[in-house]
């Protein structure tokens, strides 16, 4: 069932059970059942656009070129307010620090270990990211989880807010449709270093692998799917609601996976180089006692 069925399914007013109970067990974010357009204004809006399609094809800006890129396409923007835009935003120059925020400084941060790993067969390791996407009148924030291997996106959420609960939901998914991998790299969020995230993946017996500084080369397969999902998909459409821009997001991951080629897969759509049949409602690839630690 997707995403947007799910969530129609939430009454707001059932007699017994509260939305938030709701939405645990049709495994949905709270955050993006309430969500509601951002009240930001029509120019901060456009200027947040403009830094994120600028980002798109100059990762390395940190705020200082930022602003003087922005200054130079006649935007009167200081320093101060590109950096306070692109933190909201989650962009940071991978130069820099190749993560979406800050890590949390009472979480772990786990060891890398990729280091010098052939990374060649499904299933060996996943990553993680998050990005911003610009709507008409808001925008919202997506999560995906990679394949490595195939580039496949095994799931996905959007949320109106960068916490970590949208984010274990994705993971969930993931492990309960597609099994496990034996790796699973992100960077030091924190959102993947909090309690909730790492606690799934202990609990399916994944090894956490995370990027340490200056390993920006490591996002380089989920920047270029969110650079091919901007530019074929959000920028050209214009979303004004999170149900559209949700239901777009859904047709486009559809075509990714499934029709879309790729020259590094020697002409295989992610789907085919996976090489597992779909998954269904009914029936996922989860071993049953993994789906039972899921459940619980």
């Amino acid at each position: 069932m997707s995403v947007e069925r799910r969530q129609a399914l939430v009454e707001a007013s059932h007699p017994r059970l509260s939305i938030v109970r709701q939405c645990q067990l049709l495994s949905i974010s709270r955050s993006s059942w309430y969500y509601e357009p951002v009240p930001v204004s029509d120019a901060t809006l456009a200027l947040m656009q403009v830094i994120d399609t600028v980002f798109m094809d100059c990762p390395w800006y940190g705020s200082r070129q930022m602003m003087r890129h922005l200054q130079r396409l006649g935007h009167a923007v200081g320093r101060d307010r590109v950096r306070r835009l692109m933190a909201r935003m989650g962009l940071a120059a991978i130069y820099q620090r190749p993560r979406t925020s800050d890590p949390h400084p009472e979480h772990r941060i786990y060891r890398y270990l990729l280091r010098k790993l052939a990374i060649t067969r499904p299933n060996q390791v996943w990553c993680c990211d998050i990005t911003y996407l610009p709507m008409r009148r808001g925008f919202l924030y997506l999560v995906a989880i990679m394949d490595w291997a195939t580039r496949k996106v095994l799931a996905w959420r959007v949320s109106n807010t960068m916490d970590s609960s949208f984010c274990v939901e994705a993971l969930k998914e993931a492990l309960a449709h597609y099994g496990k991998p034996e790796i699973f790299n992100t960077d030091q969020g924190s959102q993947f270093t909090s309690f909730a995230f790492t606690g799934v993946l202990q609990a399916a017996e994944v090894q956490i692998s995370m990027d340490g500084r200056g390993r920006w080369m490591d996002n380089v397969f989920i920047e270029r799917l969110w650079r091919s999902l901007k530019y074929e998909c959000v920028y050209l459409n214009d979303f004004e609601t999170g149900s559209e821009l949700r239901a777009g997001l859904g047709r486009w991951f559809d075509y990714y996976n499934h029709h879309r080629p790729h020259s590094t897969l020697a002409g295989q759509t992610p789907s085919e180089a996976y090489g597992q049949i779909e998954f269904s409602d009914q029936v996922g690839h989860a071993p049953p006692d993994l789906k039972a630690k899921l459940a619980a």
